[in-house]
C-alpha cells in the first residue's frame, strides 16, 4: 500500500510514517500495567485478545484530473510549436476516437487497510481517523472473517480518532480501556493488528517511552514501544499484560517504511476520553476546554531572566481579547505553572491539560509574576474549531502613539530607534504600532544569536512596556549592573508576538 510520509529531518531517508493500507495508515505503541517477569507464553492473552480486535477495510473514489494533452500520460511533451507536437497530436486523436489526444478521464477505486478494536459489545469500533478518512465505504471484519458494513459515528482529528459504529446478529466480544497513566517504561506490552493487509498479527514487546511528541498534533503525548508493528496496523490496540487498552497504535519511526522497533500510539489517558464523548455526546463532538493565551517555551535563558529556579511552565506570549485567560486576570508575561492543580512541566503540557477540562468549570491557577507566585481563578471556556490559542478576538483598535523624536541607541548588538513615520513605511509597521524598532543587528551579536532582524519591534524589556531606544538600552544597563546573564524582550513580528531572552556579555 502506498503510505503518506512525513520527514523528520529535511533530505533524511529517516521519516515519521502514518501507515494505513492504500490509502491508510497504520501505527505503532506499547504499554504494560504493572512490573512483572516475562511471561512464558502470550498465548493465553493473545487468545482471549484477539476476537475483540478487528479489519478495517475502505474504498474511496479518486477523481481522474484532465489538463489538455497531459490526460495521456504516454503523449510526450514537446516545446509549443514544436514540430513533433501537432504529429503526436493526430497519431493519439487517430487512436483515441474522443478527440483532442485525450482519452476520458475514469474515476478510479482506491482501497485502504488498517485495524481497529471492539470497545462496546452494541458494536463501537475504535481506530485512527487517517485509516477511514474520506472513505466512501468502510467495512469490519471480523477475527472470524465476518464482514460487517461501518458507519461513522464520529472523529476528532486533533488526536487522529474515530470511532465505527457496526450491526451483529451475534455478540461481540469487546475489550476494556486501562489507564495508561500507571504504565512503566520497561513494562511489555502486546500489539495486535492488521500489517499488510494479513490479518490478526500479535506482536509483543516493552514501553520504550513516554510523552513523546512527533509534531502530529497540537495534543501530542504519544507513547513508544519497541513491539514490531507494520503498515496496516494503524488503529490497532496496544494491550497491558491485563488485557486492557492502554495505547492505540499510529505512527512508526523508520527509514524504510518497515519496523525497526520505535513505534507510537496515542495513550489510553487520552484517547479513552475523546472515544467517550464521540459516543456520548450529542453532537458526537469532543468538547475541549479552551484558556484563550498564546504560549510559548520557557528556556534556560528566560527561566533566568524571569527569576524562576529552572526552566518550566508556559510563558504567556499574548491573551486573546475577553477570553477566559484575560477575564482571569492572566498576562501576557505570566508563566503558568501549575493548571487546575496540576504541575505544567512545559509548555506543551499545558494544551492538553486545558483541553480536558470540563467547559465552564473555574479552576485555580498559578502563575510566576514579578519573580513571585500569583494564584489565579479561571473559568474554562470552550474551544472551537476554528478557534486556536493565538486567535485574537476583535477589539478596540490602539490609538495612534504620538510622533516620536528620532531618539536611536545601541544594545546587544542592535541599534535601535523610536517608531518613526519612515520606519513604518520602510518595514511596513501599521499606524497603530508602537515600541522600539530594531534597525540593524550585527552579525554573532546577541540578537543575531536569537534571530532578531531589521523591522522587528520591541514592545517590553524586562517586563516593563518600553516606547524609546534610550529605554530599551537603559533597562540592558541596569541588567548588567545587577548582574543578571539575560534580559526578556517581548517583540512583535508582523503581528506575532514572543519573547526572546538576549544574553549580557558582562564584560
Amino acid at each position: 500500500m502506498l503510505l503518506p510520509m512525513l520527514s523528520l529531518r529535511r533530505g533524511a531517508a529517516v521519516v515519521l510514517m502514518l501507515m494505513a493500507m492504500p490509502t491508510g495508515i497504520a501505527i505503532i505503541g506499547g504499554s504494560s500495567a504493572a512490573a512483572r517477569p516475562a511471561p512464558d507464553s502470550f498465548a493465553d492473552l493473545a487468545e482471549k485478545l484477539l476476537p475483540a480486535v478487528v479489519n478495517i477495510s475502505t474504498t474511496q473514489t479518486v477523481k481522474s484530473e484532465q489538463h489538455g494533452d497531459k490526460a495521456n500520460p504516454n503523449m510526450p511533451q514537446f516545446p509549443p510549436g514544436s514540430p513533433f507536437e501537432e504529429f503526436f497530436k493526430d497519431f493519439f486523436n487517430r487512436n483515441h476516437p474522443q478527440g483532442n489526444g485525450q482519452p476520458q478521464a475514469e474515476n478510479r477505486k482506491s482501497t485502504s487497510l488498517g485495524s481497529g478494536f471492539i470497545v462496546d459489545p452494541a458494536g463501537y469500533v475504535v481506530t485512527n481517523n487517517h485509516v477511514i478518512a474520506d472513505a466512501d465505504s468502510i467495512t469490519v471484519i471480523l477475527h472470524d472473517d465476518t464482514n460487517l458494513t461501518a458507519e461513522v459515528v464520529g472523529r476528532d482529528s486533533k488526536t487522529d480518532i474515530a470511532v465505527l459504529k457496526v450491526k451483529s446478529d451475534k455478540p461481540l466480544v469487546a475489550v476494556p480501556w486501562g489507564d495508561s497513566d500507571k504504565s512503566r517504561v520497561g513494562d511489555w506490552v502486546l500489539a495486535i493488528g492488521n500489517p499488510f493487509g494479513l490479518g490478526g498479527t500479535v506482536t509483543a514487546g516493552i514501553l520504550s517511552a513516554r510523552q513523546r511528541d512527533i509534531n502530529s498534533g497540537p495534543y501530542d503525548d504519544f507513547l513508544q514501544t519497541d513491539a514490531s508493528i507494520n503498515r496496516g496496523n494503524s488503529g490497532g490496540p496496544m494491550f497491558n499484560m491485563d488485557g486492557e487498552v492502554i495505547g492505540i497504535n499510529t505512527a512508526i519511526y523508520s527509514p524504510s517504511g518497515g519496523s525497526i522497533g520505535i513505534g507510537f500510539a496515542i495513550p489510553s489517558a487520552l484517547a479513552h476520553e475523546v472515544v467517550s464523548e464521540l459516543i456520548h455526546e450529542p453532537d458526537h463532538i469532543v468538547h475541549r476546554g479552551w484558556l484563550g493565551v498564546r504560549i510559548q517555551a520557557v528556556t534556560d535563558e528566560i527561566a533566568e531572566s524571569l527569576g524562576l529556579d529552572k526552566a518550566r511552565g508556559a510563558l504567556v506570549a499574548s491573551v486573546t481579547d475577553n477570553g477566559p485567560a484575560q477575564m482571569a486576570g492572566i498576562q501576557p508575561g505570566d508563566v503558568i505553572l501549575s493548571f487546575d492543580g496540576k504541575p505544567v512541566a512545559d509548555m506543551r503540557h499545558l494544551p492538553r491539560l486545558v483541553a480536558e477540562t470540563p467547559v465552564d468549570k473555574v479552576v485555580p491557577v498559578s502563575v510566576w509574576r514579578k519573580r513571585q507566585d500569583a494564584a489565579l481563578k479561571v473559568k474554562v471556556g470552550r474551544l472551537q474549531e476554528t478557534q486556536t490559542a493565538s486567535a485574537a478576538a476583535e477589539g478596540p483598535t490602539n490609538p495612534p502613539t504620538p510622533k516620536a523624536e528620532n531618539d536611536t541607541a545601541k544594545a546587544l548588538g542592535m541599534t535601535l530607534s523610536n517608531v518613526t513615520a519612515d520606519l513604518r513605511q520602510k518595514f511596513s509597521l501599521g499606524d497603530d504600532a508602537k515600541g522600539v524598532v530594531v534597525v540593524d543587528v550585527a552579525k554573532d551579536s546577541p540578537g543575531a544569536e536569537k534571530g532578531l532582524r531589521p523591522g522587528d519591534v520591541i514592545m517590553e524589556a524586562a517586563q516593563e512596556e518600553v516606547r524609546s531606544a534610550s529605554q530599551v538600552a537603559g533597562k540592558v544597563a541596569d541588567a548588567k549592573k545587577s548582574g543578571r546573564k539575560s534580559i526578556l524582550l517581548l517583540v512583535q513580528r508582523q503581528g506575532d508576538l514572543r519573547f526572546v531572552a538576549l544574553r549580557i556579555d558582562q564584560g
